[in-house]
């Protein structure tokens, strides 16, 4: 995919009550059953295709993360909610709270080397906990679903991995 120009997300900006009421019905369980089945698969083909115009998470700040199998190091794509952090990029590894961690996790930590939205990163899994806890606050800002997602990865014995890319 050819590089685009990736959306800036201030996590800070006021949203309305209309992204608000989005977002809510977007975490909820059926919308995340809903998101697992069918819309997982879809936006990485619509990212693509649309030069990373058009998700399915419409409101959301959505973009393709392509990383490479850790193992065969084929590529591999999936959409990601995004933020910035200043120059950097902010994924959050939530997988709707479920007890495992995405597999792209597993294949940024074994490859660091990403695109998102077309753009080069290197990728690290933020392990300080108080930038952990600054970030959180920031991730919830923009999509407020994720304090959902961190409680019911806890109950299942989860830690959900925050990711920072830094531009190459």
């Amino acid at each position: 995919m050819p590089d685009t120009t990736l959306r800036h997300v201030d996590p800070r900006r006021r949203r309305g009550p209309l992204y608000r009421l989005y977002t809510a019905v977007v975490g909820t369980r059926l919308m995340g059953w809903v998101s697992r089945r069918f819309l997982w698969r879809l936006d990485p083909h619509l990212l693509s295709l649309s030069r990373g115009r058009f998700a399915t998470g419409v409101a959301l700040p959505i973009a393709l993360l392509e990383t490479r199998g850790a193992r065969s190091g084929q590529p591999r794509r999936n959409a990601v909610i995004y933020f910035h952090d200043g120059e950097d990029v902010v994924i959050v590894a939530s997988k709707l709270g479920m007890p495992t961690d995405p597999a792209w996790v597993h294949n940024l930590r074994a490859h660091p080397e990403v695109r998102l939205g077309g753009q080069a990163f290197l990728a690290e899994v933020v392990a300080d906990e108080p930038e952990r806890e600054r970030l959180w606050k920031l991730a919830d800002m923009v999509f407020p679903a994720y304090a959902v997602y961190r409680d019911r990865a806890a109950s299942a014995g989860r830690t959900i991995p925050l990711v920072r890319l830094t531009p190459r």
